[in-house]
């Protein structure tokens, strides 16, 4: 309750909980359906939990589909960088639930890290069928970056543009972002917006209302107010999701 209160007192009023496994999904459910308006969740197995994956977990995420609270499908995709499941079984349910996205047409939420190869493979195969979709978290390439745009993706950014060690490379890249499809994300709890104040860095671990700093960076990598960008990508997330 209390990181939910922060994050409005920032002016964050609403808040899209990201299920990757069943039960996490079920559990963003759950929490959705306590503040209906404020909250929603989205149902899906991230790419680590691939090698938990049965036919019966389709059907369940079937199920928690039909909640209108449950705006996409995801977080799903490849993560060829951790490795945690084995390559072809993260394949198997990626595709499975690209599927499901394309049947019951709600919007694909989309990991990827150091995949992009056989993500866009996968993808391409579906893309007449395709609804909306966001490759979530977008830490990549230029070439990787103009790929999804063109296939019409909206590309989600967060707190690691922030990041001095690592982020840079995103500066220059983000102005090749069609502002319709930009989007802004915490990927709370983790990526901890480095541009914060000292005195306000509690912990290592970050929260939806900290989402302002992400709009803080981008706008001056774009040249753009913190209001426009705002602005623009809020409207964005919300015909997104259908919020």
């Amino acid at each position: 309750d209390i990181v939910i209160e922060r994050a409005q007192r920032n002016g964050v009023t609403k808040m899209v909980i990201t299920g990757t496994s069943v039960r996490a999904s079920m559990n963003a459910l759950a929490l959705a359906k306590k503040r209906p308006g404020m909250l929603y969740a989205t149902a899906g197995v991230h790419p680590h939990d691939a090698k938990t994956c049965n036919d019966r977990t389709m059907l369940q995420l079937r199920d928690l589909q039909l909640d209108p609270a449950v705006v996409a499908v995801g977080e799903c995709g490849l993560d060829y960088n951790r490795d945690f499941s084995p390559r072809p079984i993260q394949n198997q349910w990626f595709e499975n639930q690209v599927k499901l996205a394309c049947e019951i047409k709600k919007p694909l939420f989309l990991h990827e890290r150091d995949a992009s190869t056989k993500f866009i493979e996968i993808l391409k195969h579906y893309h007449e069928q395709l609804p909306k979709t966001v490759v979530h978290c977008f830490t990549g390439t230029e070439e990787e970056l103009e790929q999804y745009i063109s296939l019409g993706f909206y590309i989600g950014i967060t707190g690691w543009i922030c990041d001095e060690r690592r982020g840079t490379h995103l500066h220059s890249m983000i102005r090749k972002i069609p502002l319709n499809r930009l989007m802004l994300e915490t990927d709370a709890p983790f990526l901890l917006p480095r541009n914060m104040p000292r005195q306000t860095k509690n912990s290592t671990r970050n929260e939806p209302g900290f989402l302002p700093y992400v709009a803080k960076k981008v706008a001056e990598c774009l040249g753009k107010t913190i209001s426009e960008v705002s602005n623009a990508t809020t409207a964005n997330a919300k015909e997104f999701f259908g919020i």
